[in-house]
């Protein structure tokens, strides 16, 4: 996973930008993805993202820019990525499999529709490639906390309209705290814990919802689009890799 650190960029995208399209100069933001690959060893394959549900098997010749939100492989040596800037990427191997997988999940891609998200893409490709869900290791990385991500009724609805009853009450406790108007802060590491134990995941490693995680409030270390576009005109991306090396 990357921070704002080590790039070129300028502000306000200083300095480890990875997103084409972030208002940065293009050129400036191929560099630093040169300068990511230089680190990782391997090249990366880095989707157009829509906040859907929509995966992609990847392999060397898969070209970037394709549009989903969710990528696997089972192939050595390309990396799967997950562009991030308040959003949660999601990472998820098997620990004896060669399989491994990735998931940009904002809160439109994490409620999905009719109780499917980018945790149960994921947890269909795991099942597609004969892999139990509860034997994947999960990695969240960070994302915009429950201090600071504020959202309306209609986010809180996504996630309530497809849970039973009797569930209703506890997802409206646990992950969102009312602030008066209409208005709450949400949980989104929270929500997507417990969307990933629901699908039957089991070890969950990374983000707990803690401050130190929080793109919103860490600002010299993390990108933030909530805070840093209107604010200062333009924010970057940072981006979650995973690879099969043997």
């Amino acid at each position: 996973m990357t921070t704002r650190d080590g790039g070129v960029s300028t502000e306000p995208w200083s300095s480890l930008n990875l997103g084409l399209g972030s208002g940065d100069e293009p050129s400036q933001v191929l560099v630093n993805r040169g300068l990511v690959q230089s680190s990782m060893g391997v090249p990366a394959v880095y989707f157009k993202q829509v906040h859907g549900v929509k995966a992609l098997a990847i392999e060397a010749q898969t070209p970037s820019g394709l549009e989903g939100d969710v990528a696997w492989t089972t192939q050595s040596n390309i990396a799967c990525a997950m562009m991030a800037a308040d959003c949660l990427p999601i990472l998820v191997c098997h620990p004896k499999a060669k399989w491994v997988a990735a998931a940009h999940a904002g809160w439109r891609g994490l409620a999905g529709a009719k109780g499917h998200g980018v945790v149960e893409t994921l947890a269909q490709g795991a099942i597609e490639h004969g892999l139990a869900t509860q034997d994947c290791l999960v990695w969240l990385g960070p994302c915009i906390g429950p201090t600071a991500f504020e959202v309306g009724q209609d986010v809180l609805d996504a996630f309530i309209s497809q849970q039973e009853p009797a569930l209703e009450t506890m997802l409206s406790e646990d992950f969102f705290v009312p602030q008066g108007g209409g208005k709450y802060l949400a949980d989104l590491a929270g929500l997507a814990r417990w969307r990933l134990i629901a699908a039957g995941f089991q070890v969950i490693c990374g983000n707990d919802s803690d401050l130190s995680w929080c793109t919103y409030r860490q600002e010299s270390k993390y990108h933030s689009h909530r805070r840093d576009a209107l604010r200062k005109g333009g924010s970057g991306r940072m981006a979650a890799y995973i690879w099969i090396t043997t």
